[in-house]
């Protein structure tokens, strides 16, 4: 999921974007960008979150190794909140 700025790139999600006469959009598509705010606001703030630890904020090694790291940050932070 991605912001407008992703216009053109089809691995991603983009919200809809307002018609190029200016008009509203359809209450369908509203809908899905609310969702789509709010899914993406999570993400952010998750991502947020992980770049306080100083392990993924200095992240140099490979990106098929980011997913492990990813997962060990969670796993620590899981385990700084249950204690």
């Amino acid at each position: 999921m991605a912001d407008g700025a992703y216009q053109g790139n089809p691995d991603v999600i983009i919200p809809y974007r307002k018609p190029r006469d200016g008009g509203p959009l359809p209450a369908w598509q509203e809908d899905l960008n609310r969702v789509h705010r709010s899914v993406r606001a999570r993400i952010e703030h998750a991502l947020a979150r992980m770049k306080c630890w100083k392990i993924l904020r200095d992240h140099r090694r490979k990106a098929s190794t980011l997913h492990d790291t990813v997962a060990g940050i969670a796993y620590l932070h899981n385990l700084a909140l249950a204690a």
